[in-house]
């Protein structure tokens, strides 16, 4: 049995204190020449940053003395410089992630401010768009409120998981059980290419064909309904699942499916009983990055949809189809100032948080998939 000194090692914290004696060795063994390198590139950098944010003309400058500094270190002292090219990489990626966040965040604050109301003697703000249903931006009094285009998202999001999640994992099952490897070599890249189609094609085919059918079919007036714009984002969202699923399902150990093989079940009780149960954590991470996709979806949603924000009568009618968040923005940032512009990234903001805590919880789920096979506690 490992001792506690054995499991620490291999443990998160081992791994923390190798990190960080590696990086002690490395700066013991860096010269004074390729130190100083680092520093006129790691400032440099900053500088042409700074001047960046500041719309500085000298802003050339720094970024100059960065790429003659790069070179000259790529050529002289190239494990360095890569080590710090690919560091600053990674903090500038976070850093400026972090600079678009507060910086919707900041701006949809007026309109935040705006919408504020009072419960029980304490202003909540913000509230008022979430309990009223009008958004008029022309006539007094003026409202903004995000009820129909979160109704409109939530709408076409279950739509599109309730078409992306089935076919999706069947889809992935085939591939990974039950295709031979000549027919997955051929239909899985071909899967895949499917996600570099741009949304606005989609769009365009839901726009001039499924449209005009379903106003025939339905007798529905105007353009647009949730029912068919959820069909249309949930085969766009239908690549991610296939080829994050079956990744998944991929990885269920060899072991498992023949144990269950020699006992006598057929093959299908195996992908029922063993494989995808195994695999249910990546499979779920799948789905909720094709629920990711759904929500996110822009270009589609835009030229299927009436972009009338507004509830539907009732509020379960798929067979109209008003206006999402993401459609909402795209339709008038155009055009908008003032608070309307504010309520515009106020949208942002709640797409940017929902689509946030879909992402951490497939991140989750897959970390979970990762221990369950790894056979960690």
């Amino acid at each position: 049995m490992a001792s506690v000194t054995d499991r620490d090692t291999t443990g998160g914290g081992g791994d923390l204190r190798r990190r960080l004696d590696r990086l002690r060795d490395f700066v013991d063994d860096t010269t004074p020449a390729a130190l100083a390198t680092i520093a006129v590139i790691t400032v440099s950098l900053l500088g042409a940053f700074v001047g960046f944010l500041l719309v500085s003309p000298l802003t050339v400058l720094p970024f100059g003395a960065f790429l003659l500094a790069s070179g000259y270190g790529w050529l002289r002292h190239q494990e360095e410089t890569a080590l710090v090219l690919t560091l600053t990489t990674t903090v500038s990626t976070l850093f400026i992630l972090g600079l678009i966040i507060v910086f919707i965040f900041v701006e949809a604050m007026p309109v935040v401010r705006y919408e504020s109301t009072t419960v029980f003697g304490v202003t909540v703000p913000g509230l008022r768009m979430f309990l009223q249903a009008n958004w008029d931006a022309v006539s007094p009094p003026i409202r903004y409120s995000m009820v129909p285009m979160i109704h409109g998202t939530l709408m076409v999001t279950v739509i599109a998981t309730a078409v992306a999640a089935p076919l999706g994992v069947s889809a992935a099952l085939f591939l990974s059980e039950i295709a031979p490897a000549t027919v997955r070599e051929l239909v899985k890249p071909g899967v895949e290419i499917l996600a570099g189609i741009p949304s606005i094609v989609y769009g365009f085919i839901g726009f001039t064909v499924l449209s005009p059918w379903a106003s025939d079919q339905f007798r529905v007036s105007g353009q647009g309904t949730y029912l068919f714009v959820g069909v249309v984002v949930g085969l766009m969202a239908l690549p991610t699942v296939v080829s994050v699923a079956e990744d998944a399902l991929s990885s269920v150990p060899e072991s498992m499916k023949s144990g269950s093989l020699a006992v006598g079940t057929t093959d299908w009780q195996t992908m029922t009983s063993i494989t995808l149960p195994a695999a249910f954590s990546g499979v779920s991470a799948a789905v909720l990055l094709g629920v990711g996709r759904a929500i996110g979806e822009t270009m589609a949603a835009t030229v299927m949809l009436r972009g009338v924000p507004r509830l539907t009568e009732p509020l379960v009618n798929a067979f109209y189809g008003q206006e999402t968040l993401t459609s909402l923005i795209a339709r008038n940032y155009g055009e908008a100032d003032g608070l309307q512009m504010d309520a515009l990234f106020a949208a942002g903001v709640i797409l940017f948080v929902t689509v946030l805590v879909i992402s951490i919880g497939a991140q989750y789920i897959e970390w979970r998939m990762r221990r369950k096979l790894g056979g960690e506690a």
